[in-house]
C-alpha cells in the first residue's frame, strides 16, 4: 500500500473533515531513524460498539480482550524490543497484552492518546466532522501537532529498537499521511498489526494479521 489520494470513509458512516487531517499531517512529515516499526490500533470497547465519543478510562469488552490476545500471537515472532502506548485504559491494556511474550513493560506516551472531545464525550460520534472543535477538547490542529510529536518521540533517536506504538484510530489517522500512506478501511480495525518500512523514502504498510478487528468506530 503506498502514498496516494486519502481515502476519508470507513465502514458504517462518513467521517468528514478528514481531508483537512490528512493535508495537516502531510504537510509536516515525519523523518525517523528507523526504517521499520509496529502499530497496533486498540481493542474493541463498547464505546466502539456503541459508536460513541468515549471516556479515557472505558476498559476493553471481551472482543477487544480476544482481540489484544490475537494481535499478541501475531507478534510474539516480532521480537519486540520496545512498546510505547496511549496511556488510555483501552491502549495500555492492549499494549500489556501484547508486551507479555516479549517480556517487555510498556512505555507511557500521552502524545499517542486519542484527540479528546470534551463535552462530545458519550455522545454519538456517527456523522462527526473531524474540523469541528469540541467544547472544552481538543481542536484538530492541537490533535494533531500534539500526535505527531508524540510520534517523533517515540521513533526518533529508537536506536535500532524493534519498536511498536499502541494506539487509537484517531492516531493512525495522523501516522499514516505523515509517512505518505493514504488510509485504507483493514488498517482501522481494532488490536490489527501493521507493519511500516521503508525502502529509501518510501514508506508501506503491511497488515499482518485479521484479528476480527472493527472499522467503523476509529476512537
Amino acid at each position: 500500500m503506498t502514498s496516494g489520494a486519502p481515502k476519508l470513509t470507513t465502514p458504517g458512516y462518513q467521517h468528514h473533515g478528514l481531508d483537512a487531517l490528512f493535508a495537516m499531517a502531510r504537510a509536516n512529515p515525519i523523518e525517523p531513524d528507523c526504517d521499520s516499526f509496529y502499530f497496533i490500533r486498540h481493542g474493541e470497547t463498547d464505546g466502539n460498539h456503541k459508536r460513541i465519543f468515549q471516556h479515557a478510562e472505558i476498559p476493553l469488552n471481551a472482543r477487544g480482550m480476544a482481540q489484544a490476545e490475537a494481535a499478541a500471537v501475531a507478534l510474539a515472532h516480532a521480537k519486540l524490543q520496545r512498546i510505547i502506548a496511549s496511556t488510555m485504559n483501552r491502549a495500555w491494556t492492549t499494549a500489556g497484552v501484547i508486551a507479555k511474550p516479549h517480556g517487555l513493560t510498556p512505555v507511557p506516551e500521552d502524545g499517542l492518546r486519542e484527540r479528546w472531545f470534551g463535552d462530545f464525550v458519550g455522545t454519538s460520534s456517527a456523522d462527526h466532522d473531524w474540523r469541528d472543535s469540541p467544547p472544552n477538547g481538543e481542536t484538530l490542529a492541537t490533535f494533531v501537532t500534539r500526535t505527531q510529536a508524540g510520534i517523533q518521540r517515540s521513533l526518533v533517536g529508537a536506536g535500532g529498537l524493534t519498536t511498536a506504538l499502541v494506539g487509537h484510530g484517531g492516531i493512525l489517522y495522523v501516522l499514516a499521511p505523515s509517512f505518505g500512506i493514504e488510509i485504507d478501511t483493514p488498517m482501522l480495525a481494532n488490536a490489527t498489526p501493521l507493519r511500516f518500512d521503508r525502502t529509501g523514502k518510501t514508506w508501506r504498510v503491511t497488515r499482518l494479521a485479521d484479528t476480527g478487528g472493527r472499522g467503523d468506530n476509529v476512537s
